[in-house]
């Protein structure tokens, strides 16, 4: 059992032994809940009263009110079942290795063989690497978790299918954030090591896995450490986020410039800031249209500074200047309750998901939050494969979710 687990059923004992199970029985659940849903009416914790169970660590105690075991669908509005889940929905583990944090963030669903591309933690726990060792691009081939699937006769017994790495080349460097395919190749960013410079990179998804460096400095400055990139599939260019968490994990220098979020033209390679006035910008995400875009900061985690819970773990929304590209009418559209939002997508519905420190968090487009993929442990990063498949990445595993709602194209052209 993980440390998050362990402290997760902690928690929920507490509130069990408080005030019984009776307080979170499912008499106002919606109809057609799937099997491994729970429903927590928000009405049933408005108020814990004077010496309620109140959680004193977004980091270390989760929110479980019902002892639920993972993973399960954390159920808070009925739209989480209607418009995300549907009746039918599972989730389970397709790839796993206690041992190493291979899925951590980068990924990238690749719909003309489709495979899953991924990286592993670079520079934190069980991720093997560090100023003198690269991180681990890999990838998971869907067909072969349908083929397991079917094997095993069941839509929520674990699985362990092949996790197969890839032998990238030199200027491929601490990759944690990627996207596309554009024009058939994967876009990755690096956080780049040492002094192997940050870069947004081509990288041909078949072997030799060749690649071609997009960008990788601000008019001859150095980036930090770039983290998490989306192609605007109108316009055919990219932003990308820039945070110091490689000086934070060790395998970077101090930082030199500001932790923005930047705009690329691939074709001219001009590039130039869009947003700033962060903590800690993190994963990016736009809207189907174009016109919205969505930045995590993940301020309250602080690397060997540690974590500060009251700095940001807030998902900030925008509009898109159609001309400059330049964010504007900044505003807050989430704060999440356990850990940090990092990794942000949205479905075809404008739900926006993120990867946060108890799972996946999902929110309509009003900022509601309608419910969780609940794991007990940290997601950075998700993708949907498609329409009804949610690929989450959790460190040492690889989580599919087979639901009702589905992802847009993030592709171009």
């Amino acid at each position: 059992m993980s440390l998050g687990i362990a402290l997760c059923v902690a928690a929920a004992a507490a509130w069990l032994a408080m005030y019984g199970p009776g307080v979170f029985a499912q008499t106002n659940a919606p109809a057609n809940l799937p099997a491994q849903a729970v429903f927590v009416d928000p009405a049933s914790f408005a108020v814990l009263g004077e010496n309620g169970p109140f959680r004193n660590s977004s980091f270390t105690e989760l929110f479980n009110p019902t002892n639920t075991s993972p993973p399960f669908f954390q159920v808070f509005h009925p739209d989480f079942v209607t418009k995300v889940l549907g009746s039918s929905a599972s989730i389970r583990v397709v790839a796993s290795n206690p041992g190493f944090a291979f899925a951590h963030e980068a990924p990238i669903w690749l719909p003309a063989t489709d495979e899953v591309f991924f990286a592993s933690n670079d520079g934190g726990p069980l991720g093997f690497s560090d100023i003198d060792h690269n991180n681990q691009v890999s990838k998971i081939d869907l067909g072969e978790v349908a083929r397991a699937a079917d094997a095993s006769k069941s839509k929520t017994s674990p699985l362990n299918v092949t996790v197969t790495p890839l032998a990238l080349p030199s200027p491929v460097q601490m990759t944690n954030g990627g996207t596309g395919p554009f024009h058939g190749q994967l876009i990755l960013v690096n956080s780049g090591r040492g002094q192997l410079p940050p870069n947004v990179v081509l990288v041909n998804p078949a072997s030799p896995n060749n690649a071609t460096v997009l960008l990788d400095n601000y008019f001859g400055r150095q980036f930090n450490s770039l983290n998490d990139v989306k192609i605007h599939r109108q316009s055919g260019t990219i932003f990308f986020t820039d945070v110091i968490y490689g000086f934070l994990n060790h395998f970077r220098g101090p930082p030199l410039m500001p932790s923005q979020v930047y705009h690329l033209d691939p074709t001219t390679r001009r590039v130039k800031v869009v947003a700033d006035g962060f903590d800690k910008p993190n994963g990016v995400a736009l809207s189907q249209d174009g016109k919205s875009a969505f930045i995590a900061d993940t301020g309250s985690s602080g690397g060997f500074l540690g974590n500060n819970q009251t700095e940001p773990a807030t998902i900030y929304a925008f509009d898109i200047d159609p001309t400059t590209f330049a964010f504007t009418h900044r505003r807050v559209f989430a704060y999440v309750d356990t850990g940090v939002a990092d990794g942000v997508q949205l479905d075809t519905q404008g739900n926006v998901y993120a990867g946060t420190g108890d799972g996946v968090q999902v929110w309509d487009k009003a900022g509601t939050l309608l419910g969780k993929f609940f794991l007990g442990t940290t997601s950075a990063n998700l993708i949907f494969a498609g329409k009804g498949r949610l690929v989450v990445l959790a460190e040492t595993a690889v989580y599919l979710a087979e639901i009702a709602a589905g992802g847009f194209d993030l592709a171009f052209p």
